[in-house]
């Protein structure tokens, strides 16, 4: 029961976080600057914030109202331009001491600048904090002489403070950062493995028939002189032969073309890289194989990006070559269904099924395990294994990437 309730629970939490992440920076920036806007007004959290002078307090008026609200509005951007919301943040969080307004909620703005700065800011990010030192240095003399009781130490207590906040952004930055290079280095590691596994391909394409166009030659050739009525069967051999090469030969450099920008639905690139749109081809020439394979499609078919076409390509292609290795003539079922975040797949064998597993030594991506992390690299999740009443099942989920037209 534990298990039924988690399953159900996680995606219903997940799909309404994924949406909130989706939403543009803008927006979302924009709700939290408004939100403590509001909060700042609320009596009950007027002590609760960021506070360093300690002056005399002064009535609240029209100029305070306007630093309290500097405090928060330029929060809506504090992603987008995080040096210019900290600037004008710092600012009035500076003049609202030296004045000597109450402290509002709206000052805790400051140290949201501060973590989005170093977090987002990309540029100058030493001289911005530089000049946010010297900022504060100035302020700390300032207060210093308009009577504030604070001592050199809760300066720089305060400071530290600060400091911290800054430095939690800046982790986060580095963590991002050092996230988006591993991703960058699998999916590089990815591409080198997909492209040694072709390389191996075009060597046994062109080793096997090349070698059998020139011993077919070099028997029509024999044939001239010892038995000229099979010349001409000798000669449609090599041709036959050259045609399945060019067939092959085309398929694989199609595959070397694909570059993750385009892969459409159109009859052009479709006859060039695999597809979606091919893989009843796939069915077909396993029909003609003698595999009974029944498929069907559920949604509407939209152009994806390259890497979600091939990789969606190849799971349908190595189950049903497994399928025809290890359970010829059994009925196979192909599913592909078409949603608009992620893409389905079903592959399931009935009959008895042998095992199916990654063949020792085995390179570039070959056999369910590498198809399982190479669907992984595209955030999707490949579930493979025997089905309770008998067979054998694949299934895959990979994120939908499609192509604005």
């Amino acid at each position: 029961m534990t298990d039924r309730q988690t399953s159900w629970s996680l995606p219903s939490l997940r799909a309404p976080l994924d949406r909130w992440q989706e939403r543009d920076v803008l927006l979302k920036d924009g709700i939290l600057a408004l939100a403590l806007t509001l909060t700042a007004f609320v009596p009950t959290l007027s002590g609760i914030g960021a506070q360093i002078g300690d002056l005399p307090e002064r009535p609240a008026n029209a100029l305070g109202v306007g630093l309290v609200l500097a405090h928060t509005l330029p929060l809506a951007v504090r992603r987008r331009w995080p040096a210019a919301c900290l600037a004008v943040v710092a600012g009035a969080f500076a003049v609202h001491q030296a004045l000597g307004f109450a402290t509002t909620f709206a000052s805790l703005g400051l140290y949201l600048a501060l973590y989005s700065a170093g977090a987002h800011q990309v540029r100058l990010r030493h001289a911005l904090a530089a000049a946010a030192v010297a900022g504060y240095a100035v302020l700390a003399v300032v207060l210093h002489h308009l009577g504030s009781p604070q001592s050199v130490p809760d300066y720089l207590a305060f400071f530290l403070v600060l400091a911290a906040v800054r430095l939690l952004g800046s982790t986060v930055r580095t963590r991002r950062a050092e996230d988006a290079q591993r991703r960058r280095l699998a999916a590089e590691a990815a591409t080198t493995a997909e492209r040694a596994r072709i390389a191996r391909e075009l060597h046994d394409v062109v080793t096997h028939h090349v070698t059998a166009m020139v011993v077919q030659a070099d028997a029509a050739q024999f044939l001239l002189t010892s038995a000229p009525e099979r010349v001409v069967e000798g000669l449609a051999a090599v041709s036959d032969t050259g045609r399945r090469a060019l067939t092959e030969l085309r398929y694989l450099l199609g595959v070397l073309e694909a570059t993750g920008e385009s892969a459409t639905a159109d009859p052009a690139p479709a006859d060039r890289s695999p597809t979606l749109g091919r893989v009843g081809d796939l069915v077909e020439r396993a029909r003609r194989s003698g595999q009974p394979v029944e498929f069907s499609q559920q949604g509407e078919r939209r152009p994806q990006s390259v890497d979600v076409e091939l990789t969606a390509y190849r799971v349908v292609q190595e189950t049903l070559t497994n399928a025809l290795k290890h359970a010829a003539g059994e009925p196979t079922r192909v599913l592909l269904r078409y949603g608009d975040e992620h893409i389905g797949i079903e592959v399931a064998t009935d009959g008895p099924v042998a095992p199916v597993t990654r063949r020792p030594g085995a390179g570039g991506g070959r056999g369910l395990t590498g198809l399982r992390a190479r669907v992984r690299m595209l955030d999707g999740e490949l579930e493979a294994g025997p089905r309770p009443q008998g067979g054998f099942e694949v299934r895959a989920t990979i994120p939908a990437k499609t192509l604005q037209e």
